[in-house]
């Protein structure tokens, strides 16, 4: 079977490549670390206003965006394995009964021997690129900390800005044949007839939002850089719609960093497309958000100069095809309010999200918490008695304490007394799993590890208390 075959093909390579996220917009550059390169990346758009109100419309956008996503992973889980692992609680909602719905597939015509299938088969994968050292591209903070871009180059066409998503494993770009729609005003777009290098595959890509907006395009190969590493032959959708989720969203794709269960195209990620072919050697990267400066990923490895001590690792169940870590815990102050439940570290979601009975018991423990959007999972507390929320894992694991700008979104209404929290309340279909996107991303350095032997066995993420900056 596929995915198997990957994990083991994936297994005996190691080269260490490092590229920061950057909330300024920096140029592009390489610097060496440690066998690694270090680039900025850019944020995303924030559910607070410049006037410090919560943005109640931009904020329910981003909760439907997670809804979405994952359950697209959870029907392509479903479609490229034996099914989704019971124990595990998660389930593909009945959509027709969500106004929040959301479906995902994709139609993949006859063609020869060596495309891609999307439940198996064989891949050209023996395709190898071999270059001595790996390189960086910055990412930027394209919107007040909700979405983190890195810069990439397809075929011979550079610049392109992509949301780095750890909850998703698909690459898709916009087309140059989109004119109309969210896509129009998009200055980067892929345009195949420039590139020698790009193949087209048989088949469609389709997203189709509860809106019945889509994602929408043709699928191609083509060579992929980040930071001057270069993937042959990665497959990935140049979409000629994008969805009306995606208005005034900067970025020009989405480039995944999960798990090949999960992918929509039934194809390898670019990370491990990389480490098969040579061009990374070591199956880790590391992120490093900030709101201030400097924010990164680091391929093929971590970055010390953004953390203090050793990482904690913490095992990985990747059966459901998500960066998810057992044994979370979450206090208010000194107190462990709710245990033992699992988490999903997620770079590709901007809040933190419980199942509803949770979160409803973790505001019940906060002093003068109110539900302010029962159906968007949004609760209040007073602006002056901000909850002091801290993270950890296991019993005896390392604590880390959200700062209180980053829990609170912003005053409920002009002159509200009211503050609305980043942990909302949806039922995401994940079973007991919470989701943690990027405002817990920000307080710690997060590390992502793929087994040694074969990918989906030994896989940790590490977390680190982070370096003062001066």
């Amino acid at each position: 079977m596929y995915f198997k075959t990957l994990y083991s093909l994936a297994a005996s390579l190691t080269l260490v490549l490092f590229m920061p996220c950057s909330v300024s917009a920096a140029p592009w550059m390489r610097r060496d670390l440690a066998g690694g390169t270090q680039v900025p990346l850019p944020n995303r758009l924030s559910p607070t206003s410049p006037d410090g109100i919560f943005d109640h419309d931009k904020a329910a956008r981003l909760g439907r965006k997670a809804l979405y996503k994952h359950q697209f992973n959870l029907r392509n889980l479903q479609a490229n394995t034996e099914g989704i692992p019971e124990e595990s609680g998660m389930k593909i909602l009945d959509l027709s009964s969500l106004t929040r719905q959301a479906t995902a597939h994709v139609r993949r015509g006859d063609g020869p021997s060596q495309v891609k299938s999307f439940n198996g088969g064989t891949h050209a994968l023996g395709r190898r690129f071999k270059k001595e050292d790996g390189a960086g591209e910055p990412l930027k903070d394209v919107g007040s900390n909700t979405e983190w871009d890195m810069k990439l180059k397809v075929g011979p066409e550079s610049g392109f800005e992509i949301d780095c998503d750890t909850g998703s494993s698909d690459f898709w770009v916009v087309n140059a044949d989109c004119t109309t729609g969210p896509c129009a005003d998009k200055s980067q777009k892929y345009d195949p007839s420039k590139s020698k290098t790009s193949d087209r595959e048989p088949g469609t890509f389709t997203i189709l939002y509860g809106d019945h907006s889509t994602v929408k395009g043709p699928i191609f190969s083509d060579d992929v850089t980040i930071a001057g590493i270069t993937v042959k032959n990665q497959t990935f959708s140049a979409v000629t719609k994008e969805s009306n989720a995606f208005e005034n969203d900067p970025s020009s794709g989405i480039m995944g960093f999960g798990w090949p269960v999960i992918s929509n195209l039934g194809t390898p990620p670019w990370f491990l497309n990389a480490v098969q072919q040579g061009v990374i050697k070591k199956r880790e990267f590391g992120f490093y958000l900030s709101s201030k400066r400097g924010s990164e990923i680091y391929l093929g490895g971590t970055n010390p100069e953004h953390y203090e001590g050793s990482l904690e690792y913490h095992e990985v169940d990747s059966r459901e095809g998500f960066w998810k870590v057992k044994d979370g815990n979450i206090h208010l102050g000194d107190e462990a309010v709710l245990k033992n439940f699992p988490t999903i570290i997620d770079s590709g979601t901007t809040l933190m999200y419980g199942p509803p009975a949770a979160v409803k018991e973790f505001y019940s423990k906060v002093e003068g918490a109110k539900v302010y959007d029962e159906e968007e999972g949004f609760y209040t507390f007073p602006c002056d008695k901000v909850p002091k929320v801290v993270l950890s894992w296991g019993k005896e694991g390392k604590k880390f304490a959200i700062p209180p700008e980053y829990f609170n979104l912003g005053k409920a209404g002009e002159g509200s007394s009211s503050c609305v929290g980043a942990l909302a309340a949806s039922d995401l279909g994940l079973g007991e799993a919470w989701l943690y996107g990027d405002v817990v991303m920000r307080i710690f350095y997060t590390a992502f590890r793929f087994g040694e032997e074969e990918i989906n066995k030994g896989a940790v993420v590490g977390f680190a208390k982070l370096k003062e900056k001066k």
